[in-house]
């Protein structure tokens, strides 16, 4: 294995590169601030095009965490760990690989703790445990149990959602309001069940068909295909797969009011919420709503219970208030206000 701290040039507080042949592993852990407490931060799992783009995916990702923990009022900071799937690896290569990430977030001694994330599972976090005791979400945890993590980053999202609606819409009533969900992954399944459940009427879109049958069935959902969702007319638009989507091509071509989704870093260049505002449509950055799972997470860490993490991810909205009247105060974008929030209370913390 091989480890590269501080680099100068970026302002992540440290860098580790993991390279293990007899596993396979290859992987990067990023940890951005720990001025407020270890860094926290799940474990992602997925191919990259190149080692390049999922260093760069770890970093922003472990931002987004420092100021989603700020934001959230926990006594963390933000970091990331990003394995990097190979397409051949089988069941055992990859419980090793796990396990050799595993050795190597002890060897941190506590600096950054991980977590589910997109593409691991509870299996994996158990393979990690074997090595280390910086590791949540195992099976039978908190985070892990009923898909508490995903339902509650829907639930955080869904009342950010009202939220927005009653200031952009005039009410938070969603009744007949139309949303369009881009993956229906278990958040974006879920939040589609806030939202149905609520009146809205659903447009959805994943790459997998069934999802996409499942929640037609149970909602009565229009489907639209995933690259185009975006387009669609609608009252919301929610991203709730992966980051990106905000883009010099799409944000010309949304027909949306509101953008609120759980994806993370929905924005492919900061620059585009300037675009967002100009076209009069209010964006809910996601790490200001998405933290219902990190605040599982927090919960778990200190021994307590599901309701608990209900009760503090009810606080969303109020954060989101919070930066929507900086955001009018200031004559800002959405985006600055939240990030200005979030170094506000770092500063404070």
């Amino acid at each position: 294995m091989s480890e590269c701290k501080n680099w100068p040039e970026d302002p992540m507080e440290q860098l580790v590169w993991l390279h293990e042949r007899q596993s396979g592993l290859r992987a990067i852990i990023a940890v951005h601030h720990t001025g407020r407490g270890p860094a926290l931060g799940g474990c992602r799992f997925r191919q990259y095009d190149s080692e390049e783009d999922a260093l760069a995916d770890a970093m922003q990702l472990a931002r987004s965490m420092t100021w989603k923990c700020a934001l959230a009022g926990l006594p963390y900071g933000g970091g990331k760990a990003v394995l990097i799937a190979p397409p051949d690896m089988d069941g055992a290569r990859r419980a090793a690989a796990f396990r050799a990430l595993g050795r190597q977030i002890e060897r941190m001694q506590g600096e950054y703790i991980t977590g589910l994330d997109l593409g691991s599972q509870p299996s994996d976090m158990d393979e990690m445990r074997k090595e280390t005791a910086y590791v949540t979400d195992t099976t039978g945890s908190l985070g892990a149990t009923g898909d508490l993590t995903a339902d509650m980053t829907a639930y955080g999202v869904y009342l950010a959602i009202r939220t927005a609606a009653g200031r952009r819409l005039g009410s938070a009533d969603l009744q007949g309001r139309t949303v369009a969900v881009q993956g229906l992954g278990k958040v974006g399944s879920f939040l589609c069940g806030y939202l149905g459940k609520a009146g809205a009427r659903l447009v959805v879109a994943d790459l997998d068909g069934a999802r996409v049958t499942r929640v037609r069935q149970m909602w009565g959902a229009a489907a639209a295909a995933v690259d185009t969702i975006h387009r669609t007319p609608c009252d919301v638009f929610a991203p709730c797969a992966v980051g990106g989507i905000l883009s010099e091509q799409t944000v010309p071509e949304l027909r949306c009011r509101i953008v609120a989704g759980a994806a993370n870093n929905q924005l492919a260049d900061p620059a585009l919420a300037d675009r967002l505002q100009a076209r009069g449509i209010l964006y809910a950055p996601d790490y200001v709503i998405n933290s219902g799972g990190i605040i599982v997470t927090a919960v778990e860490l200190a021994g307590g219970q599901a309701e608990q993490a209900r009760i503090q991810t009810e606080a969303v909205p109020d954060t989101l208030t919070t930066v929507l009247d900086l955001a009018e105060r200031t004559g800002t974008t959405t985006d600055a206000a939240a990030a200005a929030l979030a170094l506000e209370r770092l500063g404070s913390g």
